[in-house]
């Protein structure tokens, strides 16, 4: 019996060998267009004749391709895990402030970054960056502190933003 199993197990493993030889010859002769039909079509056909599927957490190629909205909005940025936003160049980030500083000449009055955030239909985390470097070159000013932080286009910060209260200097308050 050993000799019948040996002599069963060395012809499985013989024919295995070549079995993934004759598949990896037919790979390497094939062109990448046939490879990527029949990728596409075993997919397809899978996953009941649809799209071809895709992992959990990978972009759309529509949606990873386009980089602007269709109506002329914010530019999006690409998500890498976790949700967080991908590297954006300095090109997206100026695209960025001059839609933040177009949003808040429109406004008038000063905006609050949630309001940015609306009009401007992004995320909230899309948001610091810009604002800090539109503030840090002058382009707008802002008011306030934490959610109550009101943002103002270039130096109309001052005029339109309410006065700062608090206490009274020590000089100023009156002696009974």
């Amino acid at each position: 019996m050993p000799s019948l199993m040996s002599n069963l197990r060395s012809t499985i493993e013989t024919l295995a060998s070549q079995f993934a030889s004759s598949v990896l010859e037919a790979l390497r002769s094939a062109s990448i267009d046939e490879l990527v039909n029949v990728a596409g079509s075993s997919s397809s056909s899978s996953a009941g004749g649809g799209a071809v599927r895709r992992g959990p957490g990978r972009p759309r190629a529509a949606a990873a391709a386009a980089a602007v909205e269709a109506d002329g909005g914010a530019p999006r940025s690409r998500r890498g895990r976790g949700g967080r936003l991908g590297r954006r160049s300095a090109g997206d980030i100026s695209r960025m402030i001059e839609l933040i500083v177009g949003a808040l000449q429109k406004a008038g009055e000063g905006l609050r970054a949630e309001q940015i955030r609306e009009t401007l239909g992004v995320e909230a985390k899309e948001l610091p960056r810009p604002l800090a470097e539109a503030i840090s070159s002058g382009r707008i000013t802002k008011s306030g502190q934490k959610r109550a932080t009101t943002y103002y286009a270039g130096g109309s910060g001052g005029a339109a933003a309410p006065k700062r209260r608090g206490r009274k200097p020590a000089a100023a308050k009156k002696k009974r």
